[in-house]
């Protein structure tokens, strides 16, 4: 069984950082990125990381947010830095492509004053 484990969220001022895990289970994906979603926007993959550790980033993200992987403990991470308020958004980590009954619960990122 498939299972992805997301944490790490939380509330932040703007300007400031957070770092977010998922686990993962049960397989091992060849990409694996992270994907956010706030109220009436679509949901939008972020960034991800091959197997390998080649990485790619929407425009938004780059310069601010670094995605990494350690297959050995299953894990993914995001490293968000300079966090703005348009960052504010539940993020989830799935395989790229993403694979619907693959969703964890997610985590909340508030970046707010």
């Amino acid at each position: 069984q498939v299972q992805l484990v997301e944490s790490g969220g939380g509330l932040v001022q703007p300007g400031g950082s957070l770092r977010l895990s998922c686990a993962f289970s049960g397989t091992v994906f060849s990409t694996m990125g992270w994907y956010r979603q706030s109220p009436g926007r679509e949901r939008e993959l972020v960034a991800h990381v091959t197997f390998g550790g080649g990485t790619e980033y929407v425009e938004s993200v780059k310069g601010r947010f670094t995605i990494s992987r350690d297959n050995v403990k299953r894990t993914v991470y995001l490293q968000m830095n300079s966090l703005k308020p348009e960052d504010t958004a539940a993020y989830y980590c799935n395989s790229v492509p993403l694979v619907p009954g693959y969703w964890g619960q997610g985590t909340q990122v508030t970046v707010s004053s």
